[in-house]
């Protein structure tokens, strides 16, 4: 499984990257929400970890 994370605390998202990592699954990063945006309508991924509250773009 591939899992888009959209966080903008980078320790945490990094946190969550390890930890979705280490279940086997493919992690990709966005620290805002524009660029989470873009790469959650490239449709590769198969679940999003979403904040809410983001830069330039509300999660």
């Amino acid at each position: 499984m591939r899992i888009l994370i959209v966080e903008d605390e980078k320790r945490l998202a990094r946190t969550l990257k390890d930890l979705v990592e280490q279940n086997n699954h493919i992690a990709d990063l966005s620290f805002d929400g524009e660029d989470g945006l873009d790469n959650a309508l490239s449709g590769i991924n198969d679940a999003i970890i979403l904040d809410v509250m983001l830069p330039k773009l509300d999660g």
